[in-house]
Order: structure tokens, then C-alpha cells, then sequence
């Protein structure tokens, strides 16, 4: 084993802080949570009255974790104060064991979406940043080689989701990138937009969604209010999301791929990219995967086994890219084999 734990104290301490902000998200309903089922799937609303009117605000969708939570719903919003100067101790106490540090123009990016329900209403961080965050999921430090900086955030998320679920980020976005200085880049479609730059400095937001048919094509997402460009084995990687909490401030919760999925999908994009900056940026996806697969198989072998099967299963055209990619990396071949066999 190359890679090195977190102290059982931060583990714990970001298990804790996870827990708080899943609390908070039940915590600020106004009405009634109700369910609507669609397309053989449950959905949680915030249901109430503004006037003559009925709002329907999105909670998330059913779990056996949230129906708990929904119950208790009122109890956890009188503790709301309390828990969010618990989670600032519980923040300082992650930076203090060594936890990756958020600048603090991306935290406050990152919280001004969750505030206007970005990854509530079904936005998934991707990339690296995603990356970063499964140090927490995970429990282990990263190394300076594996954490190359990067502006770009990459948030994905399904166009029919984004339909199905009849609510709508607020404020919108389009007021929420204004306000931190981004402006619409433009593509080649001209009245789409899927690429937000910021003015003063190289942070750019680019909206992904999977792409079904041949072409890769621009998508909207309705419940985020912006267009998004379709991407081939995306919709492997962001199937199932997990929460996770950012450490900046008292704590920000997001979504993120299951680590397994990350993993395996990094050995796909790592065979697509080729030439130029492409081939660094291919390197980078082989040392994260590797890294992963590393920890998943010591920690969760069946998940990892699970992921792997699944991407395999989905044709020659899938195998042949992960097959490219680990032609590369004999060790991390080894690893999968070894999972794969026991």
C-alpha cells in the first residue's frame, strides 16, 4: 500500500460534517414534503402556499435516509444555528489534520450554486475538482502530484432529469455568474451557452450532460437554466451521484461520482484525449485513476469490481478505450485482475 490515511479524528470529523449539511438540506422546508412518482422513481417536494398560489420546491430524490430526516424535519430546523457553528469547528479541525485547502474564490463559487440549488436540483461536480473531493470519502491525503491546479469546474448533470424535476435554480444562474464577474463564452450553435469565463481571472464553468445518440451534441438543462454539451460515457459516470461537503466556512454540500465509476471513467477519457496539451491532461487522468483504483481496491473491492464489469459490459468500443488505456499501466491491470478474480 503507496497511499497514506487521514487520522481517524478527520475521518470522523468529515463523516460529521457530511452528516450536518444532509441535516440542513431538510432543515429550511416551508410547507408539507410530498412525493410525485415518475418514470418508476420517487421524488421528495417542499410543498406550500405563497398567496393563492402552490410551490413546489425539489428536496431530493427518495431514500430511506431522507424519509428519516423529512420525519424529524422540523426538530432539525430548530437546530439549525447550532449545527453551523458545530461544522465551522469541525471545518478548522479538517484543516488542521491536513485537509486539502479551498481558495476562497472557488468556495464562494461553489457555495453561491449550492445556494441556488445547483447540485440539489441534480449537478454533478466532475473533473478534478471532483477529484479533491473523495479525499474526504475516502479518507486519504493526496500528494502534491496528484493535485495540479486547475480553474475549471465541470458540472454534469441528465437533460431528462433536469425536465423531470419541474423546479428551477434560484436566483439563476445567468444572475449568479454575473455576480462573481463570469460572462457566457460563445460555441458554435449561437444562441447556447455551456461555457461561463471569468473575467478576472481563468476560472471557467462548463455545463456536461451525456450524450445517447452519435453526436455530441448541446442540451438544455432546464432546472439549472443554461445549456449544457453533450459527452459520451457520461452518463456511466454520474449515475447514482454521492454528496459531499466542501471545507469552506461552516461546509458546503455538493455531488460527486462514486469514486469507483471516477476511476474506471478516467481510463475511458484518458484513451480519447491525443496530442498537445491532450496528452498531458491524458497523464493526469491515468494518475488519478490509478490512484484510485489503488485505495478502492484495498477499501471497497466489490464496488470497484462492480464499476468495472459494468463499464466492460457496455460494448467493444468501451472495452477497447480502457483496454488502450491500462495497455499503459501495467500495475493498475494487475490490481483490476486481482479484484476481478477473488
Amino acid at each position: 500500500m503507496t497511499f497514506k490515511r487521514h487520522s481517524s479524528i478527520a475521518q470522523a470529523a468529515y463523516h460529521d460534517l457530511l452528516r450536518s449539511l444532509k441535516d440542513d438540506a431538510v432543515s429550511d422546508i416551508r410547507g408539507t414534503p410530498t412525493h410525485v412518482s415518475r418514470n418508476g422513481k420517487v421524488y421528495w417536494y417542499d410543498t406550500y402556499r405563497v398567496g393563492s398560489d402552490v410551490k413546489k420546491r425539489y428536496i431530493g430524490e427518495d431514500s430511506e435516509e431522507l424519509r428519516a430526516r423529512l420525519e424529524q424535519h422540523q426538530q432539525l430546523k430548530a437546530e439549525a444555528d447550532e449545527r453551523r457553528k458545530n461544522r465551522t469547528r469541525l471545518v478548522r479541525l479538517l484543516r488542521a489534520e491536513g485537509f486539502l485547502n479551498l481558495d476562497a474564490a472557488t468556495g464562494s463559487l461553489m457555495s453561491a450554486m449550492a445556494a441556488s440549488g445547483v447540485f440539489r436540483l441534480g449537478g454533478t461536480i466532475v473533473g478534478t475538482h471532483a477529484f479533491r473531493l473523495y479525499e474526504g470519502e475516502l479518507g486519504v491525503r493526496y500528494g502534491l502530484d496528484l493535485m495540479a491546479h486547475t480553474d475549471d469546474i465541470d458540472i454534469a448533470s441528465f437533460s431528462r432529469l433536469s425536465l423531470a424535476l419541474e423546479d428551477a435554480a434560484t436566483p439563476p444562474l445567468e444572475q449568479v455568474f454575473r455576480d462573481f464577474s463570469f460572462v457566457p463564452q460563445p460555441s458554435l450553435q449561437a444562441d447556447k451557452t455551456w461555457r461561463w469565463k471569468q473575467t478576472r481571472s481563468d476560472t471557467l464553468v462548463e455545463f456536461l450532460t451525456p450524450s445517447f445518440g452519435e453526436k455530441e451534441g448541446v442540451r438544455e438543462l432546464p432546472a439549472l437554466g443554461v445549456d449544457a454539451q453533450g459527452l459520451h460515457h457520461l452518463n456511466y459516470l454520474i449515475a447514482d451521484p454521492i454528496k459531499a461537503a466542501v471545507t469552506y466556512r461552516s461546509g458546503v454540500m455538493v455531488q460527486i461520482p462514486q469514486p469507483e465509476r471516477y476511476a474506471i471513467h478516467k481510463l475511458i477519457v484518458a484513451d480519447r484525449r491525443r496530442g498537445g496539451e491532450n496528452a498531458l491532461k491524458s497523464e493526469k487522468d491515468r494518475r488519478q485513476a490509478a490512484f484510485l483504483i489503488e485505495v478502492l481496491a484495498e477499501d471497497r473491492p466489490d464496488e470497484l469490481r462492480e464499476a468495472y464489469e459494468d463499464a466492460r459490459s457496455r460494448g467493444p468500443k468501451w472495452r477497447a478505450r480502457i483496454d488502450a488505456t491500462l495497455g499503459r499501466m501495467p500495475e493498475t491491470r494487475h490490481l483490476l485482475d486481482r479484484v476481478c478474480s477473488d
